[in-house]
């Protein structure tokens, strides 16, 4: 049987499998760069970090509609199931379509909720979300989508994140966005350490992260790495993404046992699975490689989950019981 799994790092849009994005384009009257299965796999051989960004804006722009978003999520609810998953804080982009094509909050934030109801009801299958804001983003853009994140604490978003090409600014910028979710409930965790070092680690953490997306580069500061331990702060990693992306040269390399051997609670995820090629069940079996069993990486996804107490317990029964 299956151990039961938690994924705390999964971009929705990331989860299209080539033919579903070549039928939500088509719909909606958008254009891909392949109009082929063959030809969207191979768009998706990511050539570095900053490529893997731009392909992924440029696909994802094609989502339009709320059946579209609630479809993005039954659809990986299904998948993710298959693979053991119990719970995920899954992540989706609000910001980005509002800006490319003016398609309402409201529009968006719908569609992707009533896919969680359906996901549980479907799959039994817990999913709330996170919602990412970008690294660009124009700052108002940015405070309004926290806003509206907070106005959905009720439907299921229990945080904020920032992501986007981690080079490419600060955060700095988005403080008061980030205040505006702390301020109504919601937690704060964005993407660091990951395309960057350890100096935006310690940025996200001085703006109040709990969790961090990736944060494999705190091995770089031996300092960091022990205050990370101390304070109890989750990392979501990644393994397959991080080689994909270039970030992480080859499996052999990566910094999970560092990260590991640290104290520093890490919980596993896909990311992008359908651009990455990978699974739930695929980026387990690479952490038990790099010495991370199972049984831990979902007890750190217990560790960093913001859902409500219900949620919590069964989690917690769960982990308990071995599923």
């Amino acid at each position: 049987m299956t151990s039961p799994k938690i994924e705390m790092h999964v971009h929705l849009e990331g989860t299209i499998r080539p033919v579903t994005l070549l039928e939500i384009a088509r719909r909606n009257g958008e254009a891909l760069p392949a109009d082929t299965v063959d030809g969207l796999e191979d768009l998706y051989r990511f050539t570095d970090f900053r490529h893997f960004i731009d392909v992924w804006v440029m696909t994802t722009n094609c989502l339009r509609t709320a059946d579209d978003f609630r479809q993005v999520v039954v659809d990986y609810a299904r998948q993710a199931r298959d693979h053991g998953a119990v719970y995920l804080e899954a992540i989706f982009s609000p910001a980005e379509r509002v800006e490319a094509h003016g398609i309402g909050w409201d529009e968006i934030y719908t569609g992707y909720c009533e896919g969680a109801v359906e996901a549980q009801e479907r799959f039994g299958l817990t999913v709330r979300f996170t919602p990412d804001l970008y690294r660009g983003c124009p700052v108002e853009l940015a405070e309004k989508c926290a806003t509206v994140s907070v106005r959905y604490r009720d439907r299921g978003v229990v945080g904020l994140g920032i992501g986007g090409y981690e080079l490419q600014g600060p955060l700095e910028p988005y403080r008061r966005a980030v205040r505006i979710a702390q301020d109504g409930g919601l937690a704060f965790v964005p993407h660091a350490g990951e395309a960057a070092g350890a100096e935006s680690i310690r940025e996200a953490v001085e703006l109040g992260a709990v969790r961090l997306r990736h944060g494999i580069r705190a091995v770089d500061d031996s300092l960091l790495l022990a205050e990370l331990a101390e304070r109890g702060v989750v990392l979501d990693v990644c393994p397959t993404s991080n080689l994909c992306t270039g970030v992480v040269e080859r499996l052999s390399a990566h910094p999970l046992p560092q990260l590991r051997d640290a104290g520093v609670l890490c919980s596993i995820s896909t990311d992008d699975p359908a651009m990455f090629g990978t699974d739930l069940d695929r980026e387990y079996e690479l952490a038990e490689r790099l010495g991370l069993p199972a049984e831990d990486a979902y007890a750190a996804g217990v560790a960093g989950a913001l859902c409500e107490e219900e949620v919590l317990k069964r989690l917690l029964d769960m982990e308990g019981s071995g599923g």
